[in-house]
């Protein structure tokens, strides 16, 4: 017996071969999918840096940060969100207690900011430790290092794919103004869409509004 999604034929000899295929040749075909040119790199980016967010991004980077020539993974925060004092305290206990971040840290001369953080020397700002590899919403978990950008107009202009991991209330407004980036493309982005939530709509008639519908909205203002 043999499954079917959009067309295509997913026979148990189909998925045999292709769990044997390496990351790079998975990501070889997507890229000839997508008409990506030798030497031109699938950009992905995540927009919205929160728990789930971040954590498939660092999947993302994790399994495609090695292809550097065939693959660039960025995500969006916003920036000026300051890290407080008490958590600074715990990030810098998190920190000394796992050794392989200790050591990455060293090796990337970061860990004096922690020190200082701590010491409430210096304040540390979310978007600068998520380059590190620690989301502000989860702490007590490290990540891999992120490239992080501040600015939603340079994350987004030319990404060939956009993760969004913005939860409801926010999918509609980020997008509309994504959608302003985007109007002298000739080819749109896949968008995939991770947020959660749901919003009420009163006009023209009571309805529920999904992230996707927003998004969809958003891309034909």
């Amino acid at each position: 017996m043999s499954a079917t999604a959009d067309g295509v034929n997913y026979s148990p000899e189909w998925l045999v071969k292709h769990s044997n295929v390496s990351v790079e040749e998975k990501l070889d075909e997507l890229r000839r999918l997508m008409g990506k040119a030798e030497g031109d790199p699938l950009r992905i980016v995540g927009v919205g840096a929160g728990a789930w967010g971040s954590v498939f991004v660092a999947m993302l980077q994790d399994t495609y940060g090695h292809l550097r020539q065939k693959a660039v993974v960025r995500i969006w925060r916003r920036s000026g969100r300051s890290v407080d004092r008490a958590t600074a305290e715990h990030l810098f206990e998190v920190i000394n207690a796992r050794e392989d971040v200790l050591r990455r840290l060293i090796r990337r001369c970061a860990y004096l900011k922690y020190v200082e953080g701590r010491l409430g020397d210096r304040i540390l700002f979310a978007d600068e430790i998520l380059r590190d590899g620690f989301c502000l919403n989860m702490i007590d978990t490290p990540l891999c290092p992120l490239k992080v950008v501040t600015n939603l107009q340079e994350a987004v202009w030319d990404a060939d794919i956009v993760v969004n991991g913005l939860p409801s209330t926010e999918t509609r407004v980020v997008f509309e103004e994504i959608s302003r980036y985007w109007r002298d493309r000739k080819t749109m982005p896949i968008i995939v869409s991770l947020s959660k939530g749901v919003e009420a709509e009163l006009v023209p008639e009571p309805r529920i509004l999904t992230p996707t519908q927003m998004i969809q909205r958003a891309m034909i203002k």
